[in-house]
């Protein structure tokens, strides 16, 4: 068994997809209607939805809910990388919790996505 997805219910669906692609590589599967939902997936077959909340399952998005109640995290190959994808981050204007730094036993630092997803990026050693 392996996880297949994960379903994030964001009120802007093109702008928080178009955050993820640009600054961690993953790619557009599938877009269905105008802003109705994307699937993007990355190069080890996980995908991640963006949708809208459903009424009638009782969701609502992060956004409305005005709290983050999850995050997600991106573990990179090494410092380096942490540090450019800061980098990339700084220089878009994102919402940044700060530098990277020793955190838990890594280099890491966290940002907040469109749709108010708390994002960890990160690094630990081998």
């Amino acid at each position: 068994m392996r996880l297949n997805h994960l379903d994030f219910h964001v009120p802007d669906i093109t702008a928080t997809a178009d955050f993820f692609i640009r600054h961690f590589g993953l790619m557009l599967k599938d877009m269905r209607g105008q802003n109705g939902l994307a699937i993007l997936t990355d190069d080890a077959g996980l995908e991640i939805v963006l949708s809208h909340a459903i009424a009638k399952f009782g969701t609502s998005d992060q956004v409305e809910l005005q709290r983050q109640t999850y995050h997600i995290g991106f573990i990179l190959a090494d410092r380096a990388h942490v540090d450019a994808v800061h980098a990339g981050l700084v220089a878009s204007g994102a919402d940044l919790s700060g530098p990277p730094a020793a955190m838990r036993g890594g280099w890491l630092f966290y940002c907040t996505a469109p749709g108010n997803i708390l994002v960890e990026v990160g690094w630990r050693p081998g």
